[in-house]
């Protein structure tokens, strides 16, 4: 994309004073760094996505009211975090933590293994373990 193509989409970006940075080929044939305010398509995608990440959290959030779910998989959810990505920061293996999301696992974790999931959270045990809000 030559610099003069970059996109410069009144979108929602702009109107937040928010400048993406893209890299164009300038004059001279060589990359450069161009800001740009965004562009309609990519701003429309971005939305879409963020919907959809809300709707999972908002029904994760009923799983764990319900008792379906335990609080890890709510604030898992939170943090945009899969099961993967959670055991390895945790540093504990993917099979167990699936069997941490069962509240009556959940209600028998020990405070050592609480508190690896509240360090990858940033919250306390405490916070971990009371009802969400």
């Amino acid at each position: 994309m030559n610099k003069d193509d970059v996109p410069q989409d009144d979108s929602s970006l702009a109107k937040k004073n928010v400048h993406e940075l893209c890299y164009a080929v300038d004059e001279h044939g060589r990359y450069t760094a161009v800001p740009s305010r965004g562009w309609e398509a990519k701003t429309l995608a971005l939305n879409e996505s963020l919907k959809l990440i809300d709707e999972r959290v908002a029904a994760t959030k009923q799983a764990v009211a319900a008792g379906e779910l335990s609080p890890i998989a709510y604030y898992m959810e939170i943090h945009r975090m899969d099961v993967p990505l959670l055991a390895s920061y945790a540093g504990i293996h993917r099979w167990f933590v699936k069997r941490h999301f069962r509240p009556k696992r959940f209600a028998k974790l020990k405070d050592k293994t609480l508190q690896k999931y509240a360090d990858v959270f940033g919250i306390t045990v405490a916070q971990l373990k009371s009802p969400i809000d």
